[in-house]
């Protein structure tokens, strides 16, 4: 049987082999071209059974071919038998069979699709309940070869067959399909397999795309014959002596599209050739050339196109998100999300003197992170605090300190020109310019960014040994010399002394054995630790690393299971799509059985400022000289660039063509959203946001769309993003309610969200051409991949590319990183 791709029934007739790339003889090839031009040849034929089949193809043979009414006879008898099926067992009803009775395998069983002899009869209720109809992608048909020797026939007989409709042909198939094409091969016994050589032949044309293409349209013998003539052409034969016949090889992993193959032959590029020709036309010219960023040349033009595009789409938005998959992105996100908040909140209120935290943070997030999937062009877009903003906000607070000026008021005149000046961009189609982006600056820029997230998972792991040093000193040998006890001195307990003279007093009375009281207690009673125990500290350092790289490995892990060899595909997808929560669940379990106090997520349990000293609302007028809502406007174009470039790079980044998005982008409506949200969050203080790109990048792959069938041995088929609002808005509200959760988020470690955060970088990271060519510097010639554009250039042209590339990776981070910082958007 095919479908793509061969299968054999193996030796003893017991289960079919793994599917393979069919291997033909040049000589059936060849026999097969012949029989196309000697034999019949009926296209469009009206049937609806294969008993009429049969009659309407032995009378209507030639005068020069007509068979006697006898062979005719024996023809149709042969034919007509009932078929006999391989069946599909499952390995555990193989291994029930062979516990339970001996192997009744008849040895040399022929891998026959259709067997003519055997006693069984194949019926409808064994089609519908055949496992491998799962196998079968929707739409699909069945075509019929049969071919055999046979005593009777003096030479060979042939047709083939083009029914006008599909039909279902009983159980002539092994699952039940519609039937359109049928090859029949009868005669004369002779040596070798050379009939089973030219049905092999037949069904490896008929399951090439390019062939059926031909055979479908096909309106003479001679169209055949020209499609076959192509097929021949694009043959690759293999020498004996180079390779064995017997091998057999193994699917590839990508398979190349039919439309990029020979063109059809003249005379049947009509149907959907043209069709054809334009998709292989979109593909082409500037990467980013489409109709999102093309000028209108009116105010608003490019904005209004957007909400025209996104309008009809709304509706499908939220419908398209009832997906178990969905949630599982949900989680994932949100606890990306949640840690990410957390992480930016520290590092903001370390550099603002807590005028932005942690809750600032989590409000922020939840606050614009709503808005924006209500009304973004791009609602997978995850929006977040960036490296980038944090470093340009580090800069603003130290300036204002420096010049005595009012932070958070300084932050909102800036933060308004910062909108108006968006709102300008918007207005003029400046994100016209998002199209002369290239591969190079959007892979620079991902690879900048991914790098941050690694960097710091890894800083805030090794800084737990500070917070947790590990004890060195340690020795097992001197165990038994290890004590600690509360030593309270003179706060100890007292004693009532009456003396004559004097009132009766209180004399603190030195303890006459140590006090037994928690750490806690003791120093809350003023007393201290003694002994040399007292600065023994639990490896919570080696643990929590574990917990880190155990997370990080089980997220690669699992995410890879899709394609694992084990279990079913449903459950292969359902762990592959809860990957990152399955992985969370385990570290979490294994921290709480082991009981050691690691560090836990700490999240803010009231809705307060952060610093005491300030409100929830800034005002524009009061601390500050009025001249500073004028002189704002000069950092406020560097802002501008700054939000600018870090969203509409991201932009780019999530609506490449590779993505197979069908509902379009929205540059134009996301800047304006961002631009917007820009003024309620420095008029309320809390932190700017721009698209993260990590974060949004993990975000999509959560969401990729498969193909729930495949042909055995091929990959499924990626089809696309689910593209909907439900769950960047189900993220940003859990982010927001995350206040109210934290009896239950304090119980999950810092370490584990960490690895989720090592395994989000690594991930982008890997999703850009940058590494591969990376790796290449670092690989012997001979072994490096067969990668297309290693084919046109020259590899010392590629590594001098990714050399150039790395020194302005390199140049971003170092600006980045000193106090040249503040013109880190020029350098983008």
């Amino acid at each position: 049987r095919w479908i793509k791709f061969e299968e054999k029934v193996e030796h003893g007739g017991e289960r079919w082999s793994a599917p393979h790339v069919p291997a033909l003889t040049l000589h059936s090839l060849f026999q097969l071209r012949t029989y196309l031009q000697k034999g019949t040849v009926l296209l469009d034929l009206d049937a609806s059974s294969f008993k009429e089949i049969i009659d309407k193809v032995l009378s209507g043979q030639p005068e020069e071919a007509e068979l006697q009414p006898e062979l005719r006879e024996h023809l149709a008898a042969l034919l007509l038998r009932q078929p006999w099926h391989q069946l599909t067992k499952s390995p555990l009803r193989l291994l029930a069979k062979l516990s339970l009775s001996p192997c009744q395998g008849r040895p040399g069983a022929r891998p026959w699709l259709l067997h003519p002899e055997g006693p069984a009869a194949a019926s409808l209720s064994f089609q519908l309940r055949n496992r491998f109809q799962k196998k079968v992608p929707p739409g699909a048909e069945a075509a019929h070869i049969a071919v055999g020797e046979v005593e009777f026939l003096k030479k060979p007989f042939s047709t083939f067959i083009r029914l006008r409709r599909g039909v279902t042909l009983s159980s002539l198939a092994e699952v039940a399909l519609p039937s359109r094409f049928l090859f029949i091969l009868l005669g004369p016994r002779v040596k070798a397999k050379a009939y089973h050589e030219v049905g092999r032949a037949m069904a490896t044309l008929l399951a090439d795309e390019l062939f059926q293409r031909v055979a479908w349209q096909a309106e003479h013998r001679e169209d055949l014959i020209t499609g076959m003539e192509v097929f021949l052409d694009e043959l690759t034969v293999l020498p004996p002596g180079k390779w064995d016949p017997s091998a057999r090889i193994p699917p590839p992993s990508c398979l190349p599209s039919w439309r990029t193959a020979v063109p059809t032959p003249d005379g049947l590029s009509h149907g959907n050739g043209d069709l054809v020709a334009a998709e292989d036309g979109a593909g082409q010219g500037c990467p980013h050339s489409r109709e999102e960023l093309e000028r209108t040349g009116r105010l608003f033009g490019g904005l209004l196109r957007d909400i025209r595009r996104k309008a009809p789409w709304y509706g499908s938005d939220f419908s398209d998100a009832l997906h178990p998959q969905c949630l599982s992105a949900v989680l994932y996100i949100y606890l990306a999300t949640v840690t990410n908040a957390i992480t930016f909140g520290g590092m903001l209120g370390d550099a603002t003197a807590n005028m932005q935290g942690v809750l600032e943070s989590f409000l922020g997030t939840a606050f614009a992170g709503s808005v924006f999937c209500l009304f973004s062009g791009q609602p997978l877009t995850i929006l977040s605090s960036t490296g980038p903003v944090l470093v340009f906000e580090r800069l603003l607070f130290s300036f204002s300190q420096d010049h005595n000026l009012d932070y958070l008021e300084f932050r909102l005149w800036i933060g308004l020109w910062v909108a108006f000046f968006g709102v300008v961009l918007v207005a003029t189609e400046a994100s016209h310019l998002v199209q002369y982006f290239t591969r190079f600056t959007e892979e620079g820029f991902c690879a900048l960014i991914s790098l941050i997230f690694i960097y710091d998972s890894l800083k805030k792991m090794l800084s737990l040994a500070d917070a947790f040093p590990i004890n060195w000193q340690y020795r097992l040998d001197n165990v038994t010399s290890y004590s600690c006890v509360c030593n309270l001195g003179w706060a100890g307990p007292q004693v009532l002394v009456r003396d004559p003279l004097l009132a009766a007093r209180p004399v603190p009375q030195p303890p006459t054995t140590p006090v037994r009281l928690s750490k806690t207690q003791c120093l809350d009673q003023g007393g201290h630790l003694r002994g040399t125990s007292c600065q023994y500290v639990p490896d919570v350092t080696l643990i929590s690393f574990l917990l880190f790289g155990g997370t990080f490995l089980s997220c690669m892990m699992l995410k890879r299971f899709r394609s694992s060899r084990y279990f079913p595909t449903g459950v292969r997808k359902l762990v592959s799509d809860f990957a990152i929560i399955l992985a969370i669940l385990a570290s979490c379990s294994v921290d709480a059985a082991l009981g050691l106090e690691t560090p836990k997520l700490l999240v803010p349990s009231e809705l307060k400022p952060t610093n005491p000293a300030r409100g929830w609302i800034i005002f524009p007028f009061g601390a500050n000289p009025w001249w500073v809502c004028l002189v704002s406007a000069v950092p406020a174009v560097l802002a501008t660039i700054l939000i600018f470039m870090d969203q509409q790079i991201t932009a780019v980044i999530l609506n490449r063509r590779e993505y197979k998005l069908q509902k379009g982008a929205g540059f134009h409506l996301d800047l304006l959203c961002v631009s917007l949200l820009m003024v309620v969050t420095s008029a309320t203080g809390l932190p700017w946001y721009v698209s993260a790109t990590v974060i949004s990048l993990a975000h999509m792959e959560s969401l990729r769309e498969e193909s729930s069938t495949s042909a055995p041995g091929e990959h499924p088929e990626f089809l696309g993003i689910r593209e909907q609002r439900l769950t960047g808005l189900a993220v940003f509200i859990l982010t927001g309610a995350s206040v109210f959760m934290a009896p239950l988020l304090k119980h999950i470690p810092m370490p584990v969200l960490y690895g989720v955060f090592l395994h989000m970088g690594v991930t982008a990271l890997n999703s850009v051409q940058l590494t591969d060519r990376v790796r290449l510097l670092l690989m012997p010639a001979k072994h490096q991949p067969d990668l297309p554009y290693l084919r046109h250039v020259p590899l010392r042209r590629v590594n001098l590319f990714t050399i150039i590339q790395l020194l302005c990776l390199v140049l971003l981070w170092v600006v980045k990183s000193t106090s040249a910082a503040i013109i880190f958007p020029v350098m983008v």
